[in-house]
C-alpha cells in the first residue's frame, strides 16, 4: 500500500501569472494519480518544533511575517508569497513528517503531494520557490526513530538547500543529480559534506537516461554499501525532456526505472513532489514514479 499524503492548502500558494511553480501542478500529478487508486491521508500543519530541525527561529518568524493579506509578495527573483503560503510550506513539512510516521510503523511508502517545493531553501534563505527544507527537515525527523536515512533528489536542479541543511549530518546519505551547468550554480562533486556523506552527480545538458543509469551505477552501490533504515526521495520531474526550466532528456520512463532500483535498495520509501514544470511530463513521470512504489509495497 502507498499512502498519498496532501491537502487542500497546496493550492493556496499562489504565484505570478506565467509563474512556472503554478497551482496547476497540483491538478496536474492528481488527475494522473487517479487510476492507481492510492490511499489518502491529511497532511498536517508542521508545528514550529518541526520547523526549527533545520531552519533557525528567526527565518521561521522571516516567513511567517512576510506573508502578505493580498495580493503577493517577491521575496527573491524566483520566490514569491500569497496570503496562505506559509501554511501551504509548513503542510508540506508536515505530511512529509506524517508520511515518515506512517512508512516507519508499517506502510511500506508514501508519497506527499505538496507544494511549494522544498530543497533550495537554505538554513536562513528561502530562494528557488522553496520556503523550508521540506526533506531535510523530513530526514531529521526520522532520525529520533531510526539510525541511518538516506535521502535521494532527482530534480534537475540542484538541491542546493538540501546539501547545506545537511552538510553536517553524518547519519544521512545524501545522494544527489543535477544538470550542470544550471541554477543555482551548485553540486560540484567536490562537495562531499562534512563527513564524505554527499553524493553529487552532475549531468551535462542534452544528455539522457543513459548518461543518467552511468552516473547513477556508482551512487546506488554506495547506498547499497550504506545500508538506510528509511529512503526519503526529493522527486522533481523536470529534467524530462519535455520541461522548459533546462536541457536534460530523461523519458517517463527512466524515473520509473530509477525509482524501481532506489526502492530495490531500501523498502521504506517515502517521496516527496519537487519541482516538474511541463504539466503533461509532470504529470506522466509523477504517475510512472508512484506506480512503481505501489508495485514493489
Amino acid at each position: 500500500m502507498t499512502l498519498l499524503f496532501t491537502h487542500p492548502d497546496a493550492n493556496r500558494h499562489r504565484t505570478p501569472p506565467g509563474h512556472p511553480e503554478q497551482v496547476a501542478r497540483i491538478a496536474a500529478v492528481e488527475t494522473a494519480l487517479a487510476p492507481l487508486g492510492l490511499t489518502r491521508r491529511e497532511s498536517p500543519l508542521a508545528g514550529q518544533d518541526l520547523l526549527r530541525l533545520c531552519h533557525p527561529q528567526s527565518h521561521i518568524d522571516r516567513i511567517r511575517q512576510a506573508e502578505p493579506a493580498t495580493g503577493t509578495v517577491q521575496l527573491d527573483p524566483d520566490t514569491w508569497m500569497s496570503p496562505g503560503s506559509h501554511d501551504a510550506a509548513a503542510r508540506a513539512v508536515g505530511g512529509a513528517c506524517a508520511a515518515v510516521d506512517a512508512v516507519l510503523t508499517g506502510t511500506p511508502s508514501a508519497f506527499v503531494l505538496a507544494r511549494p517545493p522544498g530543497h533550495h531553501a537554505e538554513t536562513a534563505t528561502p530562494m528557488g520557490f522553496c520556503l523550508f527544507g521540506t526533506v531535510a527537515i523530513a530526514a531529521k525527523h526520522a532520525l529520533n526513530t531510526v539510525a541511518k536515512v538516506a535521502v535521494v533528489d532527482f530534480d534537475v536542479h540542484h538541491g542546493n538547500g538540501t546539501q547545506d541543511l545537511l552538510w553536517n549530518e553524518s547519519r544521512v546519505l545524501f545522494i544527489t543529480s543535477q544538470q550542470m551547468p544550471l541554477w543555482p550554480g551548485t553540486g560540484d562533486p567536490s562537495d562531499r559534506g562534512a563527513h564524505g556523506q554527499i553524493v553529487n552527480l552532475p549531468l551535462p545538458p542534452g544528455s539522457g537516461g543513459a548518461e543518467m543509469r552511468a552516473a547513477y551505477a556508482p551512487a546506488l552501490e554506495r547506498l547499497k554499501t550504506f545500508a538506510p533504515d528509511l529512503l526519503i526521495i526529493s522527486a522533481g520531474f523536470d529534467a524530462h525532456r519535455a520541461d522548459p526550466l533546462a536541457q536534460l532528456q530523461w523519458e517517463t520512463e527512466d524515473y520509473a526505472w530509477l525509482t524501481r532500483q532506489l526502492c530495490a535498495l531500501c523498502p521504506r520509501v517515502v517521496s516527496v513532489l519537487e519541482g516538474g514544470y511541463d504539466l503533461d511530463a509532470l504529470g506522466a513521470s509523477a504517475a510512472a514514479h508512484v506506480a512503481v512504489l505501489q508495485e514493489l509495497s
